[in-house]
């Protein structure tokens, strides 16, 4: 028995002992011949760039493709005899950006007169067709294959992202060590979250080569050679009849609009308002569109929906009601009177509930609902006992997906802010603060900021009655039909599912019959909605803010619409709001005279 089990162990540390020697062999060996055989002037190492992944829309509409381009190699060792003025004509250069190209060529980092160093990027088909009959006259000059983005819409730009010529910085920070100066990669939006499965992976082909150049076929019949791998196709969350109609809505105007799919947190529509055409970020002429673009005081750049941080307003009111209902402090039947004296409101309204509070916005019911949350009277100091119910305050708030980025499929995502006791405190300089300090919070003012995803997922949130998912813009990778696993996990707030109902309720009344009515309403489904109207910085009129979902059973949409100096949030941003609901629901919209007024752009 023991004899036998001695022989397996034997047999056991054998087979190690064999991998351990296979692997130093490929790194001793093999690696160094690769090495080898890139200085060598033999031998011609070419690198077979992937095609990088297509990506589409969630009903499998094109949205970005390949387009075949090609950079011009040269060894520099190689030229011989070089016809310069020849040269300049077939490639359309003047002589003196033919010399200021190889000047800037034997600055490169890794230039080498043996090695292929790119000399001109980006050429076209037309530029292929018109030099590759011409190539063999000029001897040491050789093309390499590569691909560029196009885009098969204007839409979605800030979302997709675009794809550039990798910086130094990065080269400094990529600890994979895959890439090389010159090769392109994802730097904004999906095309960067998901570089690594767009990119695919690269292969190499080794070329004999005899003493004046000429190529006598493979290395060792294409032993060492390796085969590139796509990358990886990628649908996208996004409905791209919804993000045009979004964006057609949103000309002329600064804001944003974000549409989830309550049930799964797939992201329907991502319009950052103003934006700009992708396929002004491909090709030749991105140097030059690039710093128009960035010049645009505008900044179609900015992505709005994920990086604008904004006061939320009114919409904070459905959020304050909830977190005092799970505290205790009111029931739904509490009624405030509608005291002016103690803050500014509006509208014909005296002594409301819960509900009517929320359906007509009373500043002063919540300006005392937020007393009652921070001053319950559990510890005597008044200062010390703000400070607990803020506390207590905060983490309901935050746990909605407030003050800290959802973890989106994108980069640059903010936070947004939700206040706390050590905020005030360096606020305030270490001087006493209270209630009396703080109270505009109460009605989504002062120190509350939000960024508009976080208002839509916070829309969906009580769609679901309680819980939501990380909002994503990727449905599936690959073949594997599905996200990344963190966008599948439900996220639950501190607030019991009950207390949502009064939420919805009040919701629906404030699109039937409060603030929402006029504009919001839709024939034959239920919006439950809130309007916001953010402060300003005077002359500017204030912000525009809406958030809603439909149906109220079930719902299919949940959405934020962001209209900077649009005024009322009934006005400009519920009007949007309602036609991506009619448009997504139905199909189509059948109120012209919404969109009429939606386009003509005076709410003031």
């Amino acid at each position: 028995m023991n004899e036998g089990r001695k022989d397996i162990i034997q047999v056991l540390v054998i087979l190690i002992a064999l991998v351990f020697l296979i692997k130093l062999f490929a790194i001793q060996v093999l690696d160094s011949k690769y090495e080898k055989l890139a200085d060598s002037n033999a031998i011609l190492r070419q690198v077979d760039y992937p095609v990088r992944g297509l990506i589409y829309d969630r009903n499998g509409k094109l949205l970005v493709y390949n387009t075949p381009e090609y950079d011009l190699q040269v060894i520099y060792k190689e030229i011989k005899n070089l016809d310069s003025a020849e040269f300049c004509k077939v490639f359309r250069l003047s002589i003196e950006e033919l010399r200021k190209t190889f000047k800037e060529l034997k600055k490169k980092k890794e230039y080498s007169p043996v090695k292929l160093t790119t000399f001109l990027t980006q050429l076209s088909n037309d530029d292929f067709a018109r030099i590759q009959d011409r190539l063999d006259d000029f001897d040491g000059f050789y093309i390499q294959a590569r691909s560029t983005r196009s885009y098969t819409t204007s839409a979605f730009a800030n979302g997709l992202g675009y794809v550039s010529e990798i910086s130094k910085n990065q080269l400094d920070k990529d600890s994979t060590k895959v890439y090389k100066q010159g090769d392109y990669i994802g730097q904004s939006g999906i095309e960067a979250y998901y570089e690594k499965y767009l990119s695919g992976q690269r292969g190499v082909r080794y070329k004999m080569r005899d003493v004046d150049g000429i190529d006598k076929g493979s290395f060792k019949d294409g032993e060492l050679d390796t085969v590139s791998i796509p990358g990886q196709n990628l649908t996208t969350t996004v409905d791209l009849d919804l993000q045009l109609y979004g964006e057609f809505l949103m000309r002329g105007k600064s804001g944003s609009i974000v549409a989830i799919e309550p049930a799964t947190g797939e992201i329907l529509a991502f319009v950052s308002g103003p934006s700009y055409d992708p396929n002004m970020l491909t090709g030749k002429y991105y140097s030059q569109n690039f710093k128009f673009i960035s010049s645009d005081t505008s900044k179609p750049l900015f992505n709005r929906p994920l990086m604008a941080q904004y006061r939320p307003g009114s919409i904070f009111k459905i959020a304050q009601a909830m977190v005092a209902l799970q505290e205790g402090v009111i029931t739904p039947e509490t009624r405030v009177v509608c005291n002016r004296s103690i803050i500014n409101c509006h509208g014909a309204h005296t002594n409301e509930d819960l509900r009517g509070a929320i359906t007509h916005s009373c500043n002063p019911y919540f300006h005392n609902v937020l007393r009652r949350m921070l001053n319950k009277g559990k510890v005597n100091d008044p200062f010390e006992d703000t400070r607990v119910g803020l506390e207590e305050w905060n983490t309901h708030i935050r746990s909605f997906g407030f003050g800290s980025p959802l973890g989106i499929d994108l980069p640059n995502e903010k936070s947004g802010l939700v206040p706390n006791g050590k905020f005030y405190d360096r606020a305030y300089g270490g001087r006493p603060w209270k209630f009396s300090n703080i109270y505009s919070i109460a009605i989504g003012e002062g120190e509350n900021l939000v960024v508009p995803l976080q208002m839509a997922n916070f829309a969906a949130t009580v769609a679901n009655r309680g819980y939501f998912y990380t909002p994503h813009l990727v449905k599936s990778i690959g073949d594997s039909g599905k996200p990344l696993p963190q966008y599948l996990e439900k996220h639950y707030t501190t607030i019991d599912s009950s207390y949502f109902i009064v939420a919805v309720d009040a919701m629906q009344n404030v699109v039937q019959g409060g603030t929402g009515q006029y504009r919001a309403s839709l024939k034959d489904i239920i919006v439950c909605g809130k309007t916001g109207t953010v402060e300003n910085n005077p002359p500017l009129a204030d912000h525009s803010v809406f958030i809603a979902f439909a149906p109220r059973d079930n719902p299919k949409i949940a959405i934020s619409v962001y209209v900077e100096d649009a005024g009322q949030g009934a006005r400009a941003a519920a009007s949007i709001a309602s036609l991506m609901i009619e448009k997504y629901l139905l199909g189509a919209t059948q109120r012209k005279h919404i969109e009429d007024y939606v386009l003509r752009g005076d709410f003031l």
